[in-house]
């Protein structure tokens, strides 16, 4: 009679991220924290555009040279609602920046729980990065700018 062999699987990710992994995470972490925390101190600017200012860049050329917003116009201002979780103002704002203020969120979340916890979480969010969703995230930029270009006065 023919005993069963017992089955054997081979792991080809480790269970728990390597220190590097957790390290990097936790820079991760900081740098979401840093852009978020900075947002939640500006004042949002009430023509929706120009915060960036209080943080001693200069006035956007392209507006100056066009008299029109440019691709990123009104992301800081549109952080800085979010920061004050004024999110339908971070929306009409500038809607990407509202977009990527959630995400940015999201990334500090999960990048703190993979550099505490060790989990695979960030190598799980990585796979979710495919060509499909760089143009994807392209057309949302593209539409926003076109909704910004609309909704400038």
């Amino acid at each position: 009679m023919n005993q069963a062999q017992p089955i054997t699987l081979e792991r080809t990710t480790p269970l728990r991220s390597s220190t590097g992994e957790r390290i990097g995470a936790a820079i991760l972490a900081l740098a979401c924290l840093f852009v978020l925390s900075t947002a939640a101190f500006l004042t949002p600017d009430p023509q929706g555009h120009a915060t960036h200012t209080q943080l001693g860049m200069p006035a956007c050329s392209w507006v100056m040279m066009f008299e029109k917003p440019c691709p990123t116009c009104g992301m800081t201002t549109s952080f800085s609602h979010a920061g004050e979780a004024q999110w339908a103002s971070a929306i009409l704002t500038q809607p990407m920046g509202a977009l990527l203020a959630l995400l940015t969120a999201m990334i500090f979340c999960a990048a703190t729980h993979q550099a505490v916890t060790a989990s695979r979480i960030g190598s799980v969010a990585q796979t979710l990065i495919k060509p499909k969703i760089i143009i994807l995230f392209f057309l949302l930029v593209m539409g926003a700018w076109i909704y910004k270009i609309i909704t400038w006065s």
